[in-house]
Formats: C-alpha cells, structure tokens, sequence
C-alpha cells in the first residue's frame, strides 16, 4: 500500500476504504498515527526527507504548533547530543519529535524543550530521522537545530530552558549567522 503512496499515487482505492486511517482537516487530509508513523518509516528507509506540519507544544519555542518540519534519515550515522530526532515512543505507535539530552550506549535520554520531565531512555532502533530544517511563515528556522542544539540540551537536561532564552537567542543569533557564512 505504502509503495503506491510513494509513486505519487496519493489515495489508492484501497486507503480510501479504511476511513480510519484518514480524516479530513481544514487544510487536507491527515493520516492516523500508526498509518503516519507507516509511511514515514517507508519514506525515511528509501533515503528521501520526509516534510510534514508538526502538531504540539513540547518543543516551544524552538518547533511550535504549525510549523513545518523536514525530518532526513540517519543513514549509519549516531544521534548527538543536542539532536532533535523523531522517534517512536515504546509501547506505543505515538511518534514524538524531541531533543536528545544524553545518551548511554545504544540509548538515548530524549525530552520535550518545553516538558517537564524527560521521555526516558529510547532505542535507536526507535529513533526514524534527524529535523534538518523548520519552517516558520514561508521563513526557514535556524534557531533551536544549529551548533546552540549542544546549549539547549545542556540547559533542557537541567530544566532551566524557559521564555529567558528568547532573550539570549537575539544575542546570540548575530554570531550564529556570521559563524555559519
């Protein structure tokens, strides 16, 4: 089903009959959760970025509701601290976007910026792709998955992240750009 999906045969007559995994939004059409979590683990396996308007607020400021997000596979390589990844959360068919906030071994310490508590220790065989790009208004956001991805999880870790680091974010962003040229 998913091969027809990723050929650009949008709605085969076959997805069409199981409304359950569809329903209809103000601006299109929405998969369920575990059909989502499906496609993107197909889309992510053939190597191609997976685009898609995040829902939430675990991770404001840095991803808000509405936002779009690209998320890109990780092919061999390890998630660092810092990292905003999508993962799956165990038990469940709930597919999750947060920061890595420490690891162990093949686990990773995974929580929301704007959460209280951490999701705990994920596989990274749970783990389906990086965030490589947010978009924001038609404007790209660079703030959040740039080298301050290192600050932020350091400061997340300790649940000191808070509206004071949109303060810190206009000093820093200047720098940031003149680094990044």
């Amino acid at each position: 089903m998913w091969e027809s999906l990723l050929k650009g045969e949008w709605l085969s007559k076959s997805l069409r009959a199981k409304p359950a995994l569809l329903s209809k939004k103000e601006n299109g059409l929405s998969l369920s959760g575990s059909a989502f979590v499906e496609l993107l683990k197909a889309v992510l396996d053939k190597g191609t970025p997976f685009r898609f308007r995040a829902e939430g607020f675990s991770m404001h400021p840095f991803i808000r509701n509405g936002d779009l997000v690209t998320l890109s596979p990780l092919f061999n390589t390890i998630p660092r601290l810092g990292d905003v990844v999508a993962f799956v959360l165990p038990g469940t068919d709930r597919l999750m976007i947060h920061r890595i906030i420490g690891a162990k071994g093949r686990f990773f310490l995974m929580k929301g910026d704007n959460l209280h508590g951490p999701d705990g220790l994920i596989r990274k065989t749970n783990i389906l792709g990086r965030v490589t790009r947010v978009e924001r208004n038609g404007k790209e956001i660079f703030f959040g998955i740039g080298p301050e991805r290192i600050l932020i999880a350091l400061l997340t870790r300790r649940k000191a992240v808070s509206s004071s680091l949109l303060h810190v974010r206009r000093l820093v962003r200047p720098i940031i750009k003149r680094w990044l040229k």
